[in-house]
């Protein structure tokens, strides 16, 4: 049983990860570190000259510390995708890549759900599991690449110390304390600077409520923050050949001291409270609420995480992403009140019930996840365009792909450039298909369809409908369209069938209530004068 509950949190992420295998722009920093230490090596000449960073940098230098990592754990499934035949393309190793960080961190949630087994008992440790998988956004996301979900890892590991004892017991051990800081200040310091703000409540109640001494926490804190700054600053100095170089210090500082976050917009002080952690956890955050009621356990566990949530609310720039670390332990907390709930006796109302809300919790949270689901599978129209592209002309020779700015947020990686060098070691090129390897990717910025269209070595674009005038589609071709998704409407044809019809017919009208829409998103246009 235990050994199946592991599987199905890895398996229900890796689903995800085949369904929507493209990537958005904020998680290009990574997926093309990734590609570029797989395709290039690590030498000094091949950073300088041929690294993506340097041509798209970005408003702040992230870390490759886990881009290194990731890239050393994908060749080993890379290797068996090869072995097996399934890694044909490039675009296959990039859902590799993805498939390795899943995981990493369904195993991270894994060792927590031990964790709440041991600690609030069997039952507890399913309802985590199943109310993990009824909701869509961390085990959707936790196989991108974003710098939260390498940070995701270490931050479930910390939780996991925290929660690892015996039922009765009153504090954790010591040794579990000092590996939860360690840990913590490890992700804050190379991965995502916001953690110090669970780390620092964590640190507050060891303290009061003398878990360790202030001397250890200092000792663990000098030793473990001396170790993590030394690593980031060693690996990325040299990545970005700047010395000395310590990616997270310069996004608190542009982010913070100069409050450039905002440049991203602004949300309320309770944004984080009334929208993103209510769109995390669906409607699970009752339950949350229920479980923080009745167990001291919960209370004492979700202090940090509370925290954590008002202490970050205080920066002006709310991404629901930046608090995807207190879904696990609200998911436990969750987890906690519905036990209570099913535990009730099913010879009252009251028992039968509270049975139904939790079945019906469930329920509705995977209903609302298989929308969502629909809906972000649909939203990556740059590379389902790119990968058409690459398809649908792969006979020609001497292609010059000009990739619009909307192209390339939502999926045009370098991953899909099947048809250009680099190609990886011991993955046979196109050429060894008789497929051209000649072509040209070319993203550069700002240029109009005028000005692209007076560039003869431009052949083919990948471009966004609205720029697409009458005068300037004179000179080319329609390939194909790729449409994206806009929202859901409410089908009221289906409403009025489902009362007037038999009940069958009606069940089949309730189920095509909702209607996705869809419109045109980009064009694949090739050169006709």
């Amino acid at each position: 049983m235990s050994t199946s509950l592991d599987a199905i949190l890895l398996l229900v992420s890796w689903t995800y990860a085949s369904l929507a295998p493209y990537t958005k722009v904020e998680e290009s920093f990574n997926l093309h570190a990734i590609h570029d230490v797989l395709m290039y090596g690590i030498g000094r000449e091949s950073i300088q000259k041929k690294y993506d960073h340097f041509v798209f940098p970005g408003a702040v230098p992230r870390t490759f510390v886990g881009s290194v990592l990731l890239a050393a754990l994908s060749k080993m499934f890379i290797w068996v995708g090869l072995y097996f035949g399934h890694v044909t393309d490039k675009v296959d190793i990039q859902v590799l890549v993805r498939l390795a960080l899943a995981t990493v961190n369904a195993v991270g949630l894994s060792i927590l759900r031990r964790a709440v087994s041991r600690r609030f008992g069997g039952p507890t440790s399913v309802l985590f599991v199943l109310l993990t998988c009824s909701q869509f956004h961390l085990l959707f996301w936790m196989s991108r690449t974003l710098p939260n979900m390498f940070a995701l890892f270490p931050a479930n590991v910390a939780l996991s110390m925290l929660v690892d004892r015996a039922p009765n017991s009153t504090r954790p051990s010591q040794r579990n304390v000092h590996w939860a800081i360690a840990l913590l200040t490890f992700a804050a310091a190379v991965f995502r600077s916001e953690l110090a703000l669970i780390l620092g409540p964590l640190v507050v109640l060891a303290i009061v409520c003398q878990y360790t001494s202030i001397a250890n926490i200092l000792w663990i804190g000098i030793i473990s923050g001396s170790f993590s700054v030394a690593l980031t600053v060693v690996v990325d100095s040299y990545f970005w050949q700047k010395w000395p170089l310590w990616p997270e210090l310069h996004g608190v500082y542009f982010n913070i001291v100069q409050g450039k976050s905002a440049e991203w917009g602004i949300s309320p002080f309770h944004a984080y409270f009334t929208s993103h952690l209510p769109k995390l956890l669906l409607s699970a955050a009752p339950l949350s609420a229920l479980g923080f009621l009745l167990d001291n356990r919960i209370r004492s566990l979700l202090v940090p995480y509370l925290a954590f949530l008002v202490l970050l609310s205080g920066l002006g720039h709310k991404e629901w992403r930046f608090i995807i670390y207190v879904v696990p332990p609200f998911n436990i907390a969750a987890a906690r009140g519905a036990n209570w709930l099913i535990s009730r006796k099913k010879s009252t109302l009251f028992g039968r019930l509270s049975f139904l809300s939790v079945a019906a919790i469930i329920v509705t949270n995977g209903i609302v996840t298989f929308l969502l689901a629909r809906s972000a599978c649909a939203n990556y129209p740059g590379g389902a365009a790119l990968y058409a592209f690459n398809q649908l002309l792969s006979d020609e020779h001497n292609v010059h792909v000009h990739i619009s700015n909307l192209a390339a947020q939502t999926g045009a990686s370098l991953f899909l450039q099947s048809h250009a060098p680099p190609f990886l070691s011991g993955l046979p090129p196109p050429s060894a298909y008789g497929r051209p390897v000649d072509w040209v990717y070319d993203k550069t910025e700002h240029l109009t369809i005028n000005e692209m269209t007076v560039a003869p070595h431009i052949t083919h674009l990948i471009a966004e409908i609205p720029e697409l005038t009458p005068a300037a589609m004179s000179h080319w071709t329609p390939v194909a369209v790729v449409d994206g998704f806009d929202g859901w409407a409410l089908d009221t044809h289906s409403v009025k069938k489902a009362f007037e019809a038999s009940l069958r017919e009606g069940l089949s009208a309730i189920t095509s209530l909702l209607e996705m829409r869809r419109s045109e998103k980009l064009a694949i246009l090739k050169r006709s004068t």
